[in-house]
């Protein structure tokens, strides 16, 4: 793969593919751990994310949404270095190799999966696709706390045990927010843009403050959910270790004005998602 899919795919995001499927999966560790459907939900996960990434890339450059005038990094088909054929054909080939692995984990689990798989598939598509796409009208916060909270954690502790339970769901719910808190910030930095080119994110609805009011509620309530689990999983408390960069990255986002400062306030919000699953997935393994 050349660079410039590697760009496309944009791997700052791919924590929030990661990190659900590790807590997920470490939740289980307690009663059952089979490696295989772990391997299937991170690559299902990966593929969706990586697919995502590559259609949203194809659906705005479309529209003429990502055109030079763009703050954010350089898109493929907006910045001119792959053609939308190009690009549509790398997302359709990540979202069968995503529909190939839950195929698999549905069979050796339940085929619940595969109408479960086939709603993120949509999701993941209309997100920025169709005529109206429900990215830009203010529901893009939602679909990432369903899919890449409640769906990826609860469903990679489900393909281990067969089961719910309530620890995997408030991690869930840990996942999904910092995964809203990023695309919070994302929507933030490109604000201006999204707002001359009509993309209606959450962040344009509520306006600036209102957004960074509720990257800083996510974070925090992230945490608060986390300590939670400690009555199940006491060295759970290890998360508190992730404070000083908390704090770090709501002082970051509340003070970010201009590219340089949202694009760090990106990065900081990335290494909190890193070092909450870390943190929480070492945990979660201690206390088994």
């Amino acid at each position: 793969m050349s660079n410039k899919w590697i760009l496309g795919a944009r791997p700052k995001t791919l924590p929030a593919a990661i990190v659900p499927v590790l807590l997920g999966t470490a939740a289980s560790f307690e009663e059952e751990f089979s490696l295989f459907p772990a391997i299937l939900c991170l690559i299902v996960s990966l593929a969706l994310q990586v697919g995502v990434n590559y259609a949203n890339d194809y659906s705005d450059g479309v529209r003429g949404n990502d055109g030079p005038a763009r703050t954010g990094p350089t898109r493929l088909v907006g910045g001119g270095l792959a053609s939308t054929s190009e690009v549509l054909k790398a997302s359709l080939i990540m979202f069968v190799i995503a529909a190939l692995s839950g195929v698999c984990l549905a069979i050796i689990t339940t085929l619940w999966f595969i109408p479960i798989g086939l709603a993120c598939f949509l999701g993941a598509w209309f997100y920025t696709g169709g005529s109206k796409p429900y990215g830009y009208r203010g529901f893009g916060e939602v679909s990432v706390f369903v899919f890449f909270g409640l769906i990826a954690t609860n469903g990679s502790f489900f393909a281990q045990l067969e089961k719910f339970a309530i620890q995997p769901f408030l991690l869930s719910c840990v996942t999904g927010l910092l995964s809203c808190a990023l695309l919070t910030v994302n929507n933030l930095r490109d604000y201006e843009n999204d707002k001359k080119v009509e993309k209606r994110t959450l962040s344009v609805l509520i306006g600036e403050k209102a957004s960074r009011n509720l990257f800083g509620l996510m974070v925090i309530t992230s945490l608060f959910l986390s300590l939670l689990v400690c009555l199940w999983h006491v060295w759970v408390m290890l998360v508190l270790i992730a404070i000083p960069p908390l704090y770090r990255s709501i002082r970051i986002v509340y003070k970010a004005n201009d590219i340089t400062s949202w694009n760090n306030a990106l990065k900081s919000v990335g290494i909190l998602q890193i070092s909450f699953g870390v943190l929480l997935t070492v945990g979660l393994l201690i206390s088994s």
